[in-house]
């Protein structure tokens, strides 16, 4: 039988920790390793995960400095690694959600169904309750307040999309080789693992709701957009170009990295040139891969005309930065 890790980072999380790890314990299918890596906090986080050892198949790292949310999921998920064996399961947890009782359980048998591509997935991924910092329910849908597509394509992930949030997914052990190491210029860490199983047998999403993800003034990751349009793009472009540093370039197909290269000189001709026409052609052809969230002929037109506006004249006309 297959065995489930855990991967946990913390960082200054004693508020919601403890009701996270209570959510852990009330699994109906129970985990069978947890590895916990504490980023330096400065509360009393470490010393609650050691009071829950006892109660949980649980393994304490405490780092003595802050490193980030992207460099403690990398150290807790090398950690894991030798635990764990090809066949295994991966799960992500944040500090600050509650479980609900049947997600590994759910995970675990929908992982082995077939995905579109007709290939059992490397990852599967469910939906969420969101709560507020008083564990009221605010919405039975994380995807559905957020306008998160059920499926990306590769080449929409190529972009810098993403429809993974890391605490609700499962994927396949032997994926860390994929995914390890993490690559220093990737924003964060489920970003990266939805494209390394993209790029394998692929990602495939159940309705069912699997956590209470929690919003509040603190998340790492939270609802809603913060940088802005022109920060997006230099967002994009950065994933865009790191991509093809690392060996997953490599083991594209050449169409996917004609695709991605041509999405490069895309990017940057819109940051820095007014109009960009001679786009119109590619952006129309590649809509569904560059614009996701929108659906229907009505919809696509007005972004594919958007799409030849650089950031010049877009910052200029309509305020945006």
């Amino acid at each position: 039988m297959a065995r489930i890790g855990i991967v946990l980072a913390t960082y200054n999380g004693e508020k919601y920790l403890p009701q996270m790890l209570d959510s852990l314990i009330a699994q109906s299918r129970q985990a069978d390793i947890i590895v916990a890596v504490d980023d330096g906090s400065k509360d009393s986080t470490p010393d609650i995960l050691k009071s829950y050892q006892d109660r949980l198949p649980l393994q304490v790292t405490i780092q003595p400095q802050n490193t980030g949310h992207r460099a403690a999921f990398s150290r807790a998920l090398e950690l894991a690694r030798p635990q764990l064996d090809q066949n295994d399961f991966i799960a992500l947890a944040d500090q600050d959600d509650v479980w609900l009782p049947q997600k590994l359980e759910t995970l675990e048998k929908n992982i082995e169904i077939e995905g579109f591509n007709k290939k059992k997935p490397d990852l599967i991924f469910g939906d969420a309750q969101v709560i507020d910092a008083e564990g009221k329910i605010i919405s039975e849908s994380w995807r559905k307040i957020d306008g998160i597509p059920n499926q990306l394509s590769l080449r929409a992930i190529l972009t810098g999309f993403t429809n993974v949030t890391g605490c609700m997914t499962l994927f396949r052990a032997r994926l860390l080789n994929k995914i390890l190491p993490i690559p220093e210029r990737v924003p964060v860490h489920d970003q990266w693992i939805a494209f390394c199983a993209s790029a394998q047998n692929g990602c495939s999403s159940i309705p069912a709701p699997v956590i209470q993800y929690r919003i509040h003034g603190q998340n790492a990751i939270g609802l809603g957009h913060t940088h802005t349009w022109t920060g997006n793009l230099k967002l994009n472009l950065q994933w865009a170009q790191m991509i093809t540093t690392t060996p997953h370039y490599q083991e594209l197909l050449p169409a996917d990295q004609k695709f991605l290269n041509r999405y490069i000189d895309y990017i940057q001709d819109r940051l820095n040139k007014p109009f960009i026409p001679r786009y119109t052609a590619w952006v129309a052809k590649n809509a569904r891969s560059l614009y996701p969230h929108v659906s229907g002929l009505f919809g696509f037109i007005p972004r594919i005309l958007y799409g030849i506006i650089g950031a010049p004249i877009i910052t200029k006309l309509f305020g945006k930065k």
